[in-house]
């Protein structure tokens, strides 16, 4: 997935907004499945060198985290559709829940609700997601260990 690029555009125009937020949680967890993989995925490796990160009891409620259920639609279409951000082992597509390693999964996480998450796929082909609200985040819910 070296040859994939990802960047994240924001809705806003404060230059603040396009700094990416992970809880050191993930941070730490995504990190360990990394070491092994990290060839595999550059795209997500950046994120992790470049992220601001905070603890699970400050992340604000509005940024996508792991395990979040996000409303999402691509820019300028109506049809929202939910997803949860996932780890590998509980990825399922068919149920909505779509892998951090996945490239749209990497352009997600730690994205705001306002903000445009663009990806290039592995066969070139370039798409993008904006995260309308985040409906459900363990952080904001108490769930600090998830």
């Amino acid at each position: 997935m070296s040859s994939s690029s990802l960047s994240s555009s924001s809705s806003s125009s404060s230059p603040a907004s396009a700094v990416r937020v992970l809880t050191e949680l993930d941070h730490v967890r995504i990190g360990k499945w990394l070491d092994t993989h990290a060839a595999q995925h550059e795209a997500l490796q950046n994120l992790l060198d470049n992220a601001d990160l905070v603890a699970s009891d400050a992340v604000a409620p509005d940024v996508v985290t792991m395990r979040s259920r996000v409303q999402v639609a691509e820019p300028g279409e109506g049809t929202v559709r939910e997803i949860t951000l996932a780890y590998p082992d509980e990825a399922d597509a068919a149920q909505g829940r779509i892998s951090v390693l996945s490239p749209a999964g990497t352009a997600l996480l730690g994205l705001r609700a306002g903000d445009v998450a663009r990806w290039t796929a592995p066969d070139g082909r370039v798409s993008a997601l904006q995260v309308r609200a985040v409906a459900f985040q363990p952080e904001a819910s108490g769930d600090l260990l998830r």
